[in-house]
């Protein structure tokens, strides 16, 4: 029995009508899938992501709905009886009511979710724009799907003359697997990458009218700077541009302060990344940055994005009296190179962070600035490449944070892995929190309540944050953070489902920054503790710590 049989061995009347007589069995299981895919995850999600997973799992459904049918088929060696009009009345009954109670019950969940996270609610319109995106995914995937089979039995027919039939049905099958993959890693992907970086090369030399050059010789790109402004890329100078001012740091600390360091090295494709980083470390000397009392190391995320509230922080409780270098490496967004780029995200932050560790390591003891390493996201999975381990951290730092870490950051994923008994996953507790901790909020950086030796490592991470939990073995995998109690802005509805659980937290990475402060993606205000703890510069105080928390939430 040909696979076409099997896939239509019993359709029912509505599913003849359909184009291409699509499978009872997959639509079943399309219908199951659809239902799963509409269960809660990390964060709200809009009608277009959720569109997008919904039509994606129903596909899959619909795939593996044909594959039981046939392997049913197989198993009786008959055609399975067609099921009688009142079956079919009855399951069609059945399918609305559970449709409609899932709804009801994906409605209840995204208000409880919205609610918690401070989120506007879903308007009416999202769900027929939810249904409408689901049937056109749904449909391109199905259309693709029959476009290969196809092929592989156009294959097929061309092997059975010197193979056996379903030898060659097989190998036919894995020619075109084959030739899919080959196709997206290679031709398709080329021209895509291609297509992206001149797109985001673009966007990378677009300037805007609220980022003006620096007239400080302080700031990469004014004058005397030896990096051009046109040279340091959309991000390098909006980050140069900003930050508080001289007058701003003197009225917040009620005394006088000095105007802070901002030193960038844009993206060159014709210089390799060591040679930025030296470039980078000659322009840091000549501004004076290792003459300030602390020195940051900031690694970027894949498009040299800095986060302003991570970098203001340093600059507030050091009055001014700090030095930030920071370097682009490409001109894809983060999550793209999170995908395509990881390695030259690792090989820029270990170039960066050793060619200042150099210089700063050939000055006199007593004449150091405190130096310090920051990176959110990418930034901290290249900002943790120059290091093995906590214990090499803080022996060649004065304190590191990284904020919203990704799953695949080695020293992360290590120190999580080997976390004390009976602390979550989502908030490691780590040798008796002896140099490193993890917060989701400023108290948990008093955890455990055992002494904080120096230098100090933190780790900023949300339970809502999928750039932080998504991982492949999500496919197949339960993760702990699922096994264990939910996070504070976890629902406790949330559960693991093979696959969809998977396609549920790569649709989040997609919105992890359309929440407020304090969920998914956002690290704001938080950045505050954790530079205060950090850092321990001499009269600073815990309500210094409110009052910034105040300035880098934008709520002052």
């Amino acid at each position: 029995m040909s696979a076409e049989t099997v896939a239509s061995a019993t359709p029912s009347r509505f599913a003849r009508k359909l184009p291409g007589a699509l499978s009872s069995g997959g639509l079943v299981g399309a219908l199951v899938f659809v239902w799963l895919s509409l269960t809660p995850s990390l964060l709200p999600r809009g009608p277009l992501f959720q569109g997008v997973v919904t039509g994606a799992t129903g596909a899959l459904g619909y795939g593996v709905g044909v594959a039981v049918v046939a392997v049913a088929v197989w198993l009786v060696e008959r055609p399975l009886r067609r099921p009688s009009n009142l079956t079919l009345i009855i399951s069609s009954v059945v399918a609305v009511g559970i449709s409609i109670a899932v709804l009801v019950w994906y409605s209840s969940w995204q208000r409880e979710l919205r609610s918690l996270m401070g989120v506007a609610g879903l308007s009416w319109t999202a769900y027929p724009i939810i249904v409408v995106i689901s049937l056109l995914i749904f449909a391109l995937l199905i259309v693709g799907a029959r476009a290969a089979r196809t092929v592989a039995r156009w294959v097929s027919r061309g092997l059975s003359r010197i193979l056996p039939r379903r030898i060659a049905a097989v190998i036919a099958g894995i020619l075109v697997i084959a030739l899919t993959i080959a196709l997206l890693n290679g031709v398709v992907a080329e021209v895509a990458m291609a297509g992206l970086n001149n797109i985001f090369k673009s966007v990378n030399d677009e300037t805007s009218a609220d980022t003006p050059q620096p007239t400080s010789p302080l700031r990469s790109g004014g004058p005397g700077s030896l990096m051009s402004w046109d040279s340091l890329g959309k991000q390098g100078r909006i980050f140069v541009s900003n930050g508080p001012t001289e007058t701003e740091l003197t009225a917040f600390n009620h005394r006088p302060a000095r105007e802070p360091i901002r030193v960038y090295s844009g993206l060159d494709p014709e210089t390799n990344l060591q040679a930025e980083a030296v470039r980078a470390v000659a322009e840091l000397r000549r501004t004076g940055g290792f003459d300030r009392a602390v020195l940051a190391v900031a690694s970027t995320t894949g498009t040299g994005w800095v986060n302003e509230s991570t970098a203001a922080g340093i600059e507030y409780i050091a009055n001014g009296d700090s030095a930030i270098v920071g370097m682009q490496y490409s001109f894809l967004p983060s999550w793209l190179s999170f995908l395509v780029d990881q390695e030259r995200a690792r090989q820029a932050g270990q170039a960066l962070f050793e060619a200042v560790h150099a210089e700063w390591d050939a000055l006199p003891a007593n004449h150091r600035p405190k130096l310090v390493l920051f990176g959110e996201s990418l930034g901290s999975f290249g900002g943790e490449a120059a290091f093995s381990s906590i214990a090499d951290m803080a022996a060649r730092t004065d304190g590191v944070l990284f904020v919203g870490p990704t799953s695949n950051n080695p020293v992360w994923r290590d120190v999580t892995a080997r976390r004390d008994p009976r602390s979550p996953e989502i908030l490691p507790i780590y040798r008796d929190g002896r140099t490193v901790r993890f917060a989701a909020d400023a108290p948990d950086l008093g955890r455990p309540a055992t002494a904080w030796d120096r230098p100090r490592v933190v780790y900023l991470q949300h339970a809502s944050d999928p750039i932080t939990w998504w991982t492949p073995q999500l496919l197949f995998q339960k993760p702990d953070w699922l096994a264990e109690p939910r996070g504070d802005d976890v629902l406790s509805s949330t559960r693991w489902i093979p696959v969809i659980t998977f396609l549920q937290v790569s649709a989040d990475m997609a919105v992890s920054i359309d929440v407020p402060d304090g969920h998914g993606h956002v690290f704001r205000a938080d950045i505050a503790n954790a530079w205060a703890a950090i850092l321990d510069l001499p009269g600073w105080t815990p309500a210094d710590t409110e009052r910034l928390r105040s300035v880098l939430s934008g709520d002052n």
